[in-house]
């Protein structure tokens, strides 16, 4: 299959950690992934295998971790 663009707006927490796995290898096989992500996050970090952006959210970072 030819490779292709994916836009990723993943979920904070576990189910980023599953995903993550299949935006690695979705890149090494050629796809271009941009993840969508808020500012604040507890597991959604920046990599070399996919572009990043980030949108603005009304807390901080002490703020969700309190929640958490």
């Amino acid at each position: 299959a030819a490779a292709g663009k994916l836009l990723v707006v993943p979920v904070d927490g576990s189910h980023w950690l599953s995903m993550r796995e299949v935006v690695d290898m979705l890149q090494q096989k050629g796809h271009e992934v941009v993840v969508v992500a808020p500012e604040v996050t507890m597991r959604i970090k920046p990599s070399e295998n996919f572009v990043m952006k980030t949108y603005s959210v009304p807390y901080t970072e002490e703020e969700l971790k309190k929640e958490f």
